[in-house]
């Protein structure tokens, strides 16, 4: 059997499940791509006992008068505007009549399908509301897709297979939060689509941490990033970073360091003198973890991973949590969100590691990578550094890169690329965190002169060596 017939036929299987299942009646409506989803369960049998009414309102004055105006129409408003409408002329309609038995749901999207002429980019909000039991209130779940392919009929397959799995996973998996994600993932190539959000909310979701959601998105591969706001709300990256400056620091935070507050403090600053009064006013700081500083074996340390973003977000920190490696693709994930300039942090130290030789595995080698880095107007900003061996005191401008790469490293500095950061508190710079962690699991008290009181409690579950 092809690789093509078993994704038609595990498709298939799981609108069957759901249309054999009695407990569960709901509609469909689905804007920008067809019927896709609802299509799938008319071509399997039995659809009369899931599918209670299936709309695509296309024209923009018909879609205004049944959901009320909107500013975007493929936005996370309208989607809620849809969910509102469909879930309560169903509850309207048929609570009386079949209340008692059946766990309603309204299933809804709205999308941007590759057109005439289109070049992208193109996107999905998909949304459900639903019942955790019969008669119960609403609880909600919202998604948004990037579609990757452009190919408007491959788009178009996507999206259905995408809508049949949510659905079967939401119905069948959500108690399991890793088999969910990978049931939402079933029978589809990665390189198709993105899901760079996803969220419960509602009846039975109250106290659920929707970041442990998000982080199992980028650990299974449906997403590459996620962010989460300083209130701990997860964020969908498009409307977070659209036209905003940003100030993006990679690191592990274990712990978090006054040493990662001073260096951002700094590279804000000198950032902030490129730019216009009004762009000062939308910069956003990013303090951005690679999920391999998350991992414990193969799991995630959940433990950790709420530690290290609850100290960040209560510092007024906007937490990025990526599945990437290398930096140029870091900034090439930045740069589909915003054309603002964009300031990478570095310290001498972070700054060495790119010009050795095992970023030349990449394709195009260093040269290449810095060709992708430095794309739009985002710049290397690097703060200094100490060398504790001999007491040298290296800044971006003192900084002697391997042989044959001075002349490059000289064209970056002389192009404005890489950016020398001013001298900040050099008592700092002589504790690397490696050592404040020693400091903390050695229970040695200067530890507290080097972390932030906003990470104490990350640092007691380091000494009673929970993390």
């Amino acid at each position: 059997m092809s690789t093509e017939t078993q994704t038609l036929a595990a498709t298939q299987e799981k609108a069957f499940q759901i249309n054999m299942d009695k407990s569960l009646y709901g509609s469909f409506a689905e804007i920008g791509a067809g019927q896709e989803t609802a299509n799938w369960f008319f071509r399997s049998s039995g659809a009369a006992g899931t599918v209670a009414k299936t709309i695509s309102a296309y024209d923009m004055t018909v879609s205004d008068t049944l959901y009320g105006p909107v500013r975007r129409y493929v936005s996370e408003e309208r989607l809620k505007q849809m969910m509102d409408y469909e879930y309560t002329q169903l509850i309207n309609r048929l609570g009386e009549k079949r209340g008692k038995d059946t766990c309603f749901f309204a299933f809804c999207n709205t999308v941007k399908c590759k057109g005439y002429r289109d070049n992208g980019p193109w996107s999905a909000w998909i949304g459900v509301r639903f019942q955790l039991k019969p008669e119960a209130p609403p609880s909600d779940l919202v998604m948004h897709v990037r579609l990757l392919v452009p190919d408007h009929d491959m788009q178009m397959r996507v999206l259905g297979i995408l809508g049949v799995n949510l659905l079967y996973a939401l119905f069948y998996k959500r108690d399991r939060m890793e088999e969910f994600v990978q049931s939402v993932g079933d029978n589809l190539d990665r390189s198709m689509y993105e899901v760079d959000f996803m969220r419960f909310s509602g009846n039975g979701f109250s106290m659920f941490d929707n970041r442990i959601l998000a982080l199992q998105l980028v650990r299974l591969g449906l997403s590459e990033a996620t962010l989460f706001r300083p209130d701990g709300s997860v964020a969908q990256p498009a409307d977070l970073l659209y036209k905003r400056p940003i100030v993006l620091m990679r690191g592990s935070f274990l712990p978090l360091c006054k040493i990662h507050l001073e260096m951002m403090d700094s590279v804000r600053n000198k950032f902030r003198e490129t730019l216009s009064a009004e762009s000062r006013d939308r910069e956003i700081d990013i303090c951005e973890i690679s999920l391999s500083n998350l991992l414990r074996g193969r799991d995630v340390d959940l433990l950790d991973f709420i530690d290290r973003a609850d100290a960040l977000a209560a510092l007024g920190k906007t937490v990025m949590v990526t599945n990437i490696t290398h930096f140029h693709r870091i900034s090439t994930l930045l740069n589909q969100f915003t054309k603002e300039p964009i300031a990478i942090a570095l310290s001498i130290g972070l700054l060495n590691e790119l010009f050795k030789d095992k970023w030349a595995d990449t394709p195009g080698g260093i040269l290449a990578s810095m060709g992708h880095i430095f794309v739009n107007k985002t710049r290397f900003y690097v703060t200094p550094w100490i060398n504790r061996s001999t007491g040298e005191f290296v800044t971006a401008g003192t900084y002697r890169a391997p042989e044959k790469y001075e002349y490059l490293y000289k064209h970056l500095r002389e192009n404005g690329d890489i950016v020398e950061v001013p001298y900040f508190n050099q008592k700092l710079l002589f504790r690397t965190p490696r050592d404040i962690m020693r400091m903390i699991r050695d229970d040695e008290e200067e530890w507290k002169e080097y972390v932030p009181a906003e990470a104490f409690r990350m640092a007691e579950h380091l000494k009673e060596g929970n993390i």
